[in-house]
């Protein structure tokens, strides 16, 4: 055979626009191709001359470091012949020196980034920007991710923006986010941690290894991963936690330094994982849970303890959090027994570790609802999280020594208002049924019972019959006695406020007094305010009161609880975190030693910020947005600083406001480039020394 008619490549063309479409990765923003596994996509291959009968052509797919055929790291691709990892090529056309190849992946294919080159006879071709980017595939059915409805894949997989719900149980409101999978250097981002996690081929093969690997890299305990999470209250050398509107900047900083980023929290964490598994393919939300449990022993109580004032005390290891905030990623769990696919949570905030590490999940969402709490991973502490117990402990001194009395259990009080955003519109939908069944009913007695025979194997009865066990400060477990339902004197407790809770003015709050059974009853009551950070630690004691009173059954009385703007004004403004106002209430019946306790969190109201911009606006066209803030406080807010952040349409930027007086009207504009098409969204928020996050957000349609 003479040299000239050996075959050769001279270009391959990678049709990246008709490929990305099909496969709904159009939206990268890289130069590479990026394609889902188990679907066909075509590369156009131009050669020296016409493909013949006897010519050899093979496409060459290596991952890793060094790709090897027998690591099964190198597959080689002939037309016409399924290679035995389940990927084949085949030839759709030949026109002249022309030919376009359709290449299909093993829709179980490692996920991650492949070189291809086209070998010739002994001629290998590497053609330029030759590595193609494979990810999970929602669309495929024989992918374990595959998930049938079109409106949930476009929420779960392709929306680049959302809101994650924070507050207090009573207070749920919603902070915007940007996850923005699609962003330059976030898939990147996410395929250097994919090389950092040190999973094997195989094992990228399954979401359930992958998202279980990424909740470990989102913080960075263990392995320097993304974020450095601090509770401390002081971020210097970082930018606090409430700083963030989004995943963009923190991934983008990792990215680049390789070093984790200061500082986040749980809902920052769950931002930036619901981010990284959105990048990679596999649907993902973030969910927030209110009054959640941190039960560090998981003997599924959390022991709270109160002085005789009825504040609470900073000294228990468990805690239950206003609200925590993981994700749930959707999947087939091919390594469990029937009956646990669809959600499982995981959570990249570093409470607890597991197998040696700072990770959390896979954890199916149906084991926790059904209480088999021992299937993998890490169902016990999510079960407890949503189902734990909240024991309340009085601490007096007696003769010099500190002594516990019991004062009440709270059996439905963890585990409320599980949300995410709904699918396809801006609201809260509330998924607590997919965690648990109704308080009270026959399968929550059921699952309850099934979880403690997992917990409990000293066969100690759950909850729903007599007697649970508590661990007491003295390390010795004792059998409770019995609750009782219902106290003799039908005694209620009710805490709300009287005025809205505006800094800089006084905390106007009431705890009613109820008792319904017929007779003359003498209640005493003691009542508290503190400030506390989300995670439950208390920050600031405000204010107590100490009444006894007297009433005439079935009937109420309201007793004020007013606390002045110099009692907490000081604290507010040196934390760099949002503080909510708790009160506690605790009531006792002479007559019959009826004890009650009753806690409720409230969050400071602020008054809000308002966005104008036009509804549409064209490609690449300028527009302008506006936005507006009125100071309706009687405080200056001071050190004021707005961050904004338009995926598609404004870099993230953060302008210095200085302060802003009472009744002070602050405006300030962009001008916004729109790039992408489609529904895109400005996200602003303002933050002051006095004031952690005031959130706006606004959508904008772009068109061609």
């Amino acid at each position: 055979v003479f040299p000239e008619t050996s075959l050769k490549v001279t270009g391959v063309d990678f049709l990246k626009s008709q490929n990305t479409r099909q496969h709904h990765t159009d939206g990268y923003n890289i130069k590479n191709l990026v394609v889902r596994r188990g679907q066909p996509f075509q590369v156009q291959v131009s050669l020296s001359r016409e493909l013949r009968a006897g010519d050899k052509l093979s496409m060459r797919f290596g991952i890793g470091e060094n790709p090897m055929k027998n690591k099964g790291s190198l597959l080689s691709l002939k037309p016409e012949r399924e290679d035995f990892n389940g990927w084949k090529i085949s030839i759709v056309k030949k026109n002249g020196n022309e030919c376009l190849l359709s290449v299909t992946s093993s829709p179980s294919a490692p996920v991650g980034k492949y070189n291809l080159h086209v070998k010739t006879g002994t001629n290998i071709y590497k053609p330029e920007n030759g590595v193609i980017y494979l990810l999970f595939n929602p669309w495929c059915e024989d992918d374990v991710v595959y998930m049938a409805s079109e409106a949930e894949k476009k929420e779960y997989v392709l929306n680049d923006t959302g809101c994650i719900y924070v507050g207090s149980a009573y207070s749920i409101f919603n902070r915007p986010w940007n996850f923005g999978q699609f962003e330059d250097f976030v898939l990147d981002a996410c395929m250097y941690l994919l090389d950092k996690s040190k999973l094997s081929l195989t094992e990228r093969r399954d979401p359930a290894n992958v998202s279980r690997a990424m909740s470990a890299l989102v913080n960075a305990n263990d392995d320097s991963g993304v974020l450095m999470g601090s509770w401390s209250g002081n971020y210097i050398g970082g930018t606090p936690p409430m700083d963030w509107i989004g995943s963009v900047t923190i991934l983008q900083k990792y990215y680049k330094t390789k070093k984790p980023v200061r500082y986040g929290q749980c809902w920052v964490f769950a931002g930036v994982l619901n981010t990284v598994m959105r990048c990679l393919g596999v649907p993902s939300r973030c969910v927030s849970t209110f009054d959640s449990a941190h039960d560090t022993d998981a003997n599924l109580t959390v022991d709270i303890y109160l002085n005789e004032k009825g504040e609470k005390l900073n000294i228990s290891f468990d805690s239950v959090w206003n609200f925590h905030v993981w994700n749930d990623v959707w999947m087939k769990r091919t390594d469990l027994p029937d009956g646990f696919n669809g959600w499982q949570a995981i959570d990249s905030t570093p409470q607890e570790q597991s197998q040696g590490r700072f990770q959390c999940g896979p954890c199916p969402v149906k084991a926790v609802r059904e209480g088999d709490v021992y299937l993998p991973y890490d169902s016990k502490f999510v079960y407890a999280e949503v189902n734990a117990d909240r024991v309340y402990w009085l601490v007096k001194k007696v003769n010099g020594k500190e002594k516990y009395f019991k004062l009440a259990t709270e059996t439905q009080d963890i585990g409320k208002n599980i949300s995410t955003k709904a699918v396809g519109e801006n609201k809260r939908e509330d998924i607590t049924r997919e965690y648990k069944y109704p308080e009270g009913s026959k399968e929550e007695r059921m699952s309850m019972q099934r979880a403690y025979s997992f917990l409990h194997p000293s066969g100690l009865m759950p909850r729903s019959g007599y007697a649970s066990t508590v661990q007491t400060l003295g390390g010795n477990t004792q059998t409770l006695v019995p609750k009782e339902p219902v106290t003799k004197t039908g005694l209620h407790l009710e805490i709300t406020n009287t005025e809205p809770l505006h800094p800089g003015n006084p905390l106007e709050m009431a705890i009613t007094v109820k008792v319904s059974t017929p007779g003359n009853w003498t209640v005493g009551l003691i009542g508290s305010c503190q400030l506390q950070y989300y995670t439950g630690k208390v920050q600031a004691n405000l204010g107590t009161t100490k009444e006894t009173i007297s009433l005439e059954g079935p009937s109420e009385m309201q007793i004020p609880l007013k606390i002045a703007p110099d009692a907490y004004m000081k604290t507010l403004s040196s934390v760099e975190d949002e503080v909510l106002i708790i009160v506690t209430a605790v009531a006792e019946v002479e007559e019959t030693n009826d004890k009650l306790t009753k806690e409720t969190s409230m969050r400071f109201h602020y008054p809000p910020i308002t966005l104008q911009m036009p509804e549409t606006a064209k490609l690449y066209n300028d527009f302008n947005c506006a936005f507006i803030f009125k100071n309706k406080l009687n405080v200056t807010l001071e050190n004021c600083k707005l961050l904004v952040e338009g995926l598609g349409i404004f870099k993230m930027t953060t302008f210095e406001l200085g302060d802003i007086m009472p009744g002070r009207i602050m405006k300030s504009e962009v001008i916004c480039t729109p790039t992408r098409l489609g529904e895109k969204k400005m996200v602003a928020k303002l933050i002051s020394n006095q004031i952690k996050g005031i959130s706006a957000e606004k959508a904008i349609t772009i068109t061609e």
